[in-house]
């Protein structure tokens, strides 16, 4: 099937869905809503007696039943603290050294077998690079537990959505700030890290946490704070003695409680404590980039609607925390103006970012999709292709075939079969008569070696014969007319034993018995002097 220019970002919260359909704009600086969907949960993900499975499963099948993602490709947010992200800045080194240097940065910062994570990373905007060495160069390193991947994978899966893109929620909200909040940012090449653009600083509430990020558009810092909408919710139940449901009713609702500040009076401890947390992320991301200068505080995540929070916070920050009213980079008339996406439209910060990035303007382009799934696709795209050829293969050998066959048949006789059959005929009997000759071969070549050995036994003992007449030859003996009749007179020598030796070399064997002088040849012999030595 063919593939649109169209991207869904969806985002899987812990309260709703939201997905956010967008395709390319005529200008760069823009992109265009074509459709949306907000999807809220009859329950909190994490509120006790949830079903979250069935909850996101129930949501997939509305959202697939109101909306088409055929064709389009799909990208999905995973939370920020199910993830890693490191930020590191690299020496002076070549660039066609970077990826090594990355991977040996990857086995010490991620703190598991990398086997069993998923990870990517991105060089970061600014820097320069002179006679192919990089300077001033900050890498992304993003990783994530690849169990954690497929368990956020599963309920798409599940519902027959595949996902093109996986990023961490922070980096969707990045990309978004990027290309949306921050129009004026100068070329990369001109990025001067001594003296940098002012930061950003987005606070996204989310139900159980909230992703806090800075950045001068270059780089960025991120943290996770384990605060969020439902922790006001918990402080309402506890304080007042209200159910859940309730309690987050009542929340959503304050001002028009019978007694609002009975109510903000139980939230206040986590005002205080998200306060908190945000001056000490603050104060921690100024000890590390002393020379960052804060600016606005940009206010997402529908937790920001809370009456009075944002009003708190720009008080005790010192800083401006502005609540978007709109999407500057996204036009779309029928998407913007939607009663419901007004209402939300602080939660599709994440699905704009993911859009942007599956279209290819953003800033941070990694993904954690499992490379085994992209490879799966790839082979599954290309079967149709491969069945096609090998068809086509088969089609050209059936066609060559019959094209042979129709030739031969313009040439054949009908006594060429009979002739044929006879000549087979006789090679098969020339064949039987070939292989008998060679088997009673065989048989007269086992019977003759049998005889061989047979008679070489009795060879052998006349050799022996034959060698102890003629070692008693060579022994001193009387003459046998002076041989006395007495056997204990003569002068004879009896061999009692002969030992027999097997030598592999005769002549060395004849030089050594020479060397030694246990040997004389007969004088009179060529070479041989008169004393049985061999003459000079």
């Amino acid at each position: 099937m063919a593939r649109s220019d169209a991207v869904w970002g969806i985002d899987i919260g812990q309260c709703s869905l939201k997905a956010l359909r967008c395709s390319p704009h005529d200008r760069a600086d823009r992109i265009v809503a074509e459709a949306f969907d907000y999807i809220e949960y009859p329950k909190i993900l994490s509120q006790p007696g949830a079903d979250p499975v069935e909850l996101v499963s129930d949501a997939l099948k509305q959202f697939l039943s109101r909306n088409t993602v055929r064709g389009d490709r799909v990208a999905l947010a995973v939370p920020g603290q199910s993830g890693l992200a490191r930020f590191i800045k690299l020496p002076p080194v070549e660039s066609k050294r970077i990826p090594d240097i990355v991977r040996y940065e990857a086995r010490q910062q991620i703190p598991f077998d990398l086997a069993d994570v998923v990870w990517d990373y991105q060089r970061m905007g600014g820097g320069s690079e002179e006679e192919g060495f990089s300077l001033e160069t900050e890498i992304g390193l993003f990783a994530m537990k690849r169990e954690q991947v497929f368990r956020a994978l599963e309920p798409l899966r599940v519902a027959g959505i595949e996902v093109d893109l996986v990023q961490l929620t922070p980096l969707a909200l990045y990309n978004f700030l990027v290309f949306d909040q921050m129009p004026d940012l100068p070329p990369p090449d001109e990025y001067d890290p001594e003296n940098p653009p002012p930061s950003v600083v987005v606070l996204s509430l989310g139900t159980d946490a909230t992703d806090l990020i800075v950045t001068n558009g270059f780089r960025v810092w991120q943290r996770s704070i384990p605060l969020g909408g439902s922790h006001f919710t918990k402080a309402l139940t506890k304080e007042l003695k209200l159910t859940f449901a309730k309690a987050e009713h009542l929340k959503r609702n304050a001002t028009a409680a019978q007694d609002p500040k009975a109510v903000f009076q139980a939230m206040r401890p986590v005002f205080n404590d998200l306060l908190t947390e945000i001056q000490r992320s603050i104060g921690y991301f100024s000890s590390l980039n002393r020379r960052a200068k804060l600016g606005k505080v940009v206010a997402l995540g529908n937790g920001m609607k809370l009456p009075g929070l944002r009003k708190y916070l720009t008080q005790s920050l010192g800083m401006e925390v502005v609540r978007l009213e709109g999407f500057r980079g996204m036009s779309g008339s029928q998407v913007i103006g939607a009663p419901a996406f007004k209402e939300n439209h602080l939660s599709f910060g994440v699905c704009y970012g993911l859009a942007l990035q599956t279209l290819g303007k953003a800033m941070v382009t990694t993904n954690l999709l499992p490379r085994e799934i992209v490879q799966d696709r790839i082979i599954r795209e290309k079967k149709p292709w491969a069945v096609a050829a090998a068809a086509a293969l088969m089609l050209a050998c059936t066609i060559s075939f019959a094209t042979w066959t129709r030739s031969l048949t313009t040439v054949e006789n009908s006594e060429w079969p009979a002739a044929e059959s006879k000549a087979k005929q006789v090679k098969s009997n020339a064949d039987d008569l070939k292989a008998k000759a060679d088997q009673a071969a065989t048989q007269f070549k086992a019977t003759d070696q049998f005889g061989v050995h047979l008679i070489g036994n009795v060879e052998g003992r006349i050799l022996w014969l034959e060698l102890l007449k003629a070692v008693n030859e060579c022994l001193p003996n009387d003459p046998p007319e002076k041989r006395p009749e007495a056997i204990a007179l003569r002068s004879e020598v009896y061999i009692e034993n002969i030992d027999a030796q097997r030598v592999d070399d005769l002549a060395r064997w004849f030089k050594l018995m020479q060397d030694r002088k246990w040997y004389k040849a007969p004088a009179g012999q060529p070479g041989v002097g008169p004393d049985g030595t061999p003459a000079p």
